[in-house]
């Protein structure tokens, strides 16, 4: 799984978003992905939409975004090494960002 997606840490919320490299094409709202709401929950598969629709994600703002390629632990443990980290604001800041990594 590490090289089959680009990875996404939101700090406050402990949620993990991957991205698969390749499959997805067309607007972001409408790509899947894997995500864990927290560090100790299951991983599953959802649009995009689904996750910055959440209430709690729309209230919250900004968010802390990580983008990382390797990460150490689990759970309350997990520390990722970060290549990328970035405040945004709304959603259009996370689409300039998912730009400029290329996805």
């Amino acid at each position: 799984m590490e090289n089959q997606f680009k990875k996404f840490h939101f700090q406050e919320f402990g949620w993990l978003v991957y991205f698969p490299i390749h499959g997805n094409k067309g607007k972001y709202n409408t790509y899947t992905v894997v995500f864990k709401r927290g560090l100790s929950q299951p991983e599953k598969r959802v649009k995009l939409e689904e996750i910055l629709e959440d209430p709690e994600f729309e209230r919250n703002y900004p968010h802390t975004v990580g983008y990382y390629r390797a990460s150490t632990g689990e759970g309350e443990k997990f520390k990722p090494e970060y290549l990328e980290l970035r405040k945004v604001c709304t959603a259009e800041e996370f689409w300039l960002l998912l730009n400029s990594l290329n996805i």
